[in-house]
């Protein structure tokens, strides 16, 4: 697992990157109400605007970590968005070829991102 300073997950197998947030972000945005996904086959560049998240807080961004295409989106989520705050690790958003495996490397580890935050 890698982790971005965003707080978002990436679990990578191969050139197939699953993507979520981590569970410290899930309980900073509080209830999830709303989740929009991108589309399956949208070609994507790292640090675009890709993933719609509305909370009883507020409304948030999930950006893609690494350039790509979306291979794949958890329905899931369209259907009960909550389900990020019952398991945020689980609850992945979405899968994405990535054409940059290699970008993987510059990303934090879990010491790291538990460094990042403060744990």
């Amino acid at each position: 697992m890698k982790y971005t300073e965003d707080h978002e997950w990436l679990d990578a197998d191969d050139n197939l990157v699953t993507v979520g947030i981590t569970e410290y972000a899930a309980k900073q945005l509080g209830d999830v109400v709303f989740v929009e996904l991108p589309e399956v086959g949208r070609e994507v560049v790292k640090g675009e605007e890709i993933v719609v998240i509305e909370s009883v807080k507020a409304a948030s961004d999930i950006t893609a970590p690494l350039d790509g295409e979306i291979a794949e989106v958890n329905e899931a989520l369209a259907d009960n968005p909550g389900l990020v705050n019952e398991d945020p690790e689980a609850a992945w958003f979405f899968k994405m070829t990535t054409t940059t495996p290699e970008e993987m490397d510059d990303l934090m580890d879990e010491d790291a991102y538990n460094e990042h935050i403060g744990e």
